[in-house]
């Protein structure tokens, strides 16, 4: 069966060290090729071989590490199905622990206020210790049972991770007052009573929990594009290959098909980011998720479920979602020691504090408190990933399907890109656009001929013909290289590139480049035709906008010289090679990489292959059924160029906002640590480096949704 990719529900990831954990606990096992954990979307991306390896094993691995893993019984099989009903049950389970979380958050904010008031601004009455203790315990021990249960979790494994940090944090805390409480003399020394901390074990885990439901909030956000298209899929689909659907007006269409029967427009918006509604009629091709409109279709299946081009999407999107950028994986390897590192310093400022003279026990503990509090590898772990996950989907919503993280991230260093000429910058099928007839009364003949003829620009010369009703022709001979000839009450016509009749305008139209066909008879030349592939109506305009992008385009085509030279200057391109084979085209872009240049290939997906391979980021153009994702980093659904710059800026978006992102995360860091352990002169109460945790996770998560609204 071969090595299959699967995308798992991961439970119990708290900040990039649980990342690491299971992604070191997955690749360990035997049989997985390679694994990649986003702490964005909370799933394991997994490559590995069935036949060696099950989904349960997996998830016994993650289980062993701490965590837990959403698999079915089912999960191994190549189908997609097992995936869709993981992912729903999964997404339930999110809702669910979203809404406790959000719950145990306001019951936290209430109690941390109470407790606040209590402490503060209450005088002392007879039991006020006893009460501080039960709401402060009912805060830190049920409210934040998470951080405690997880922090417990971890320590059975020997690791830790941002949940140690707050449970160590709140108990310590929670602990030292209570103990004061109770015994308040003991470490009282000359002050008439020990100083209680109950109102900051309680404003920790408020702030916490309120930093983590708006962190939860805003990663939901980063993932609507893939919930978009998964919303999109048929609930149930029992149709076959082969067999017909009759589609109603206003319904989703099941499978990807041919029309046989009726006439309608199609809303393929969300697959492709065009608006306009596409018209369907018999031959025209329509597919799974798109919504049909006041028409009825009849359709005979031709794909249905995972190999539907909207399952194809999905699973690209949801892997490249999934991906990491290399920097990522540096940050990473940074995160996996940082919690220890955190405890080792929190030690430090602990015993530091308490060889400064008057210092004292209580601000001791108090700035340790505030050390492992303040530390946050959240930030870290969320900058890239929800970055590139954003990303991702914004351009999954504009019909832009980037294949991972890497291409991303290498689009917006492009300097140069190499376009194929047919299909890419050309509309992709020869049209007549010049004609001149001498003899009308012959187009029956034509259009007889062309019927017959298997040739490239057979249907283009038929189309000239229009309406004419073919006439009875005979003898009909296809002669390689030159055209073709028939009979026609005796006389012979002649369809070709050749002709001895004279005609300006012909030879003119060939020093343009474009291909002429002639039209006669024995005696006369009823015709000239001619005939190019027409230029897409904003190629012009998407190459200007490149060069504002400060890229350099570079036009390649199997075309005639005359022919790609006339396309090139009618697009503005200076660079341009004709007659360039397949392998030609790989070494034009070999050559200019060895000039350090950064280029992007762009073409059809097939006939480029090398080329795309060739190239530091491959695009292909595509359209429906022809969509070329496994060739290409990158695939334009709809074929529009457009797109092509908007990718372009699309990157140097993503890396923009990933760079604000790590900034902002280690410069916290670098700052709130020191400041936490009163290195700078003052020193910042637990309640306040709480406020400061939740914010930094919460503000690299929101910097990040920016790209959603791009």
């Amino acid at each position: 069966m071969g090595n299959i990719s699967k995308t798992f529900p991961v439970q119990g990831l708290g900040c990039a060290a649980c990342v690491t954990k299971v992604e070191g606990a997955i690749k360990s096992c035997k049989g997985v090729e390679s694994c990649s954990v986003s702490l964005a979307s909370n799933t394991a991306t997994v490559k590995y071989d069935p036949a060696m390896i099950k989904a349960a094993q997996i998830k016994k691995a993650v289980q062993d590490a701490g965590y837990d893993l959403l698999v079915r019984e089912d999960s191994d099989e190549q189908s997609d199905d097992p995936q869709v009903l993981a992912e729903e049950a999964a997404e339930e389970l999110r809702r669910k622990q979203y809404r406790r979380m959000r719950a145990d958050t306001v019951f936290a904010i209430i109690l941390a206020i109470a407790v606040f008031i209590l402490q503060m601004g209450v005088k002392d009455f007879r039991g006020k210790g006893l009460v501080l203790i039960t709401l402060s315990a009912i805060s830190v021990f049920w409210c934040g049972r998470r951080f405690h249960s997880s922090a417990l979790r971890q320590a059975k494994h020997f690791s830790a991770g941002m949940d140690t940090l707050v449970s160590l944090s709140t108990i310590i805390s929670f602990s030292f007052s209570t103990f004061n409480a109770i015994f308040p003399k003991v470490l009282a020394g000359n002050d008439a009573a020990a100083p209680l901390y109950f109102d900051s074990a309680a404003m920790i885990t408020a702030f916490i929990l309120i930093g983590r439901v708006l962190e939860e909030k805003a990663k939901y956000g980063t993932t609507e594009a893939i919930r978009k298209l998964m919303d999109l899929r048929p609930k149930k689909d029992k149709v076959k290959p082969g067999e017909i659907v009759k589609i109603k007006p206003g319904a989703r269409i099941p499978v990807d098909g041919e029309v046989l029967d009726g006439n309608s427009f199609v809303d393929e918006s969300l697959l492709t980011g065009e608006p306009l509604a596409v018209e369907k009629y018999a031959g025209r091709k329509v597919y799974s998720g798109t919504m049909n409109g006041n028409g009825v279709l009849k359709v005979r299946a031709e794909k249905t479920g995972q190999d539907t081009l909207l399952s194809g999407i999905i699973r690209m999107v949801r892997e490249a979602q999934g991906s990491k950028p290399a920097i990522q994986r540096t940050v990473d390897k940074i995160a996996s020691v940082f919690v220890p590192v955190v405890l080792l310093i929190a030690i430090a400022t602990f015993i530091g504090w308490l060889t400064v003279p008057g210092a004292g026990f209580a601000k001791a503990l108090l700035n340790m408190v505030s050390v492992l509090v303040i530390a946050c590898p959240c930030a870290l772990g969320l900058a890239t990933p929800t970055a590139i996950v954003a990303g991702i989907g914004n351009g999954a919503d504009k019909g832009i399907l980037i294949k991972d993280a890497d291409a991303l991230q290498t689009a917006h260093n492009i300097d140069s890109i190499v376009f194929d000429k047919t299909g890419t910058l050309t509309i992709g099928e020869p049209r007549v656009t010049q004609a001149i007839w001498f003899a009308e009364r012959a187009k029956g003949i034509l259009k007889a001929m062309e019927q017959d003829s298997d040739h490239p620009l057979a249907d283009a010369l038929a189309a000239e013909a229009g309406d004419a009703v073919p006439k009875e022709i005979s003898d009909f001979v296809n002669i390689p290289g030159k055209g073709i000839e028939a009979t026609y009450m005796s006389s012979r016509y002649y369809v070709g590139n050749t002709d001895a009749h004279s005609c300006p305008e012909a030879e003119q139209w060939k020093k343009e480049g474009k291909t002429v066909v002639y039209f006669s008879s024995d005696t006369d030349l009823l015709a000239v035709f001619a005939i190019e592939d027409e230029i897409k109506g904003n190629s012009s305009e998407v190459i200007d906008r490149l060069k504002e992008l400060g890229v350099e385009s570079y036009l390649l085509s199997g075309d005639n010289a005359a022919a790609t030279g006339y396309a090139a200057r009618r697009l503005g391109i200076g660079n341009f090679e004709g007659g360039a084979f397949p392998h030609d085209k790989a070494e034009f872009i070999h050559a200019l990489q060895a000039k350090k240049h950064k280029v992007a290939m762009v073409g059809d997906g097939i006939n480029d292959s090398a080329a795309l391979a060739s190239a530091d980021l491959s695009v292909a153009m595509a359209g429906g059924s022809d969509i070329a994702m496994q060739s290409a980093m990158v695939t334009i659904i709809s074929s529009d160029l457009a797109k092509l710059p908007r990718l372009i800026q699309l990157s140097k978006d993503t890396d923009r906002i990933i760079r604000q992102n790590l900034f902002w995360a280690f410069i916290y860091n670098v700052i709130a640590i020191p400041a936490a352990a009163g290195l700078f002169g003052f020193s910042l109460t637990p309640m306040i480096a709480a406020a400061c945790m939740a914010l930094s996770s919460v503000s690299v998560v929101c910097n990040s949704l920016r790209l959603r609204k791009k």
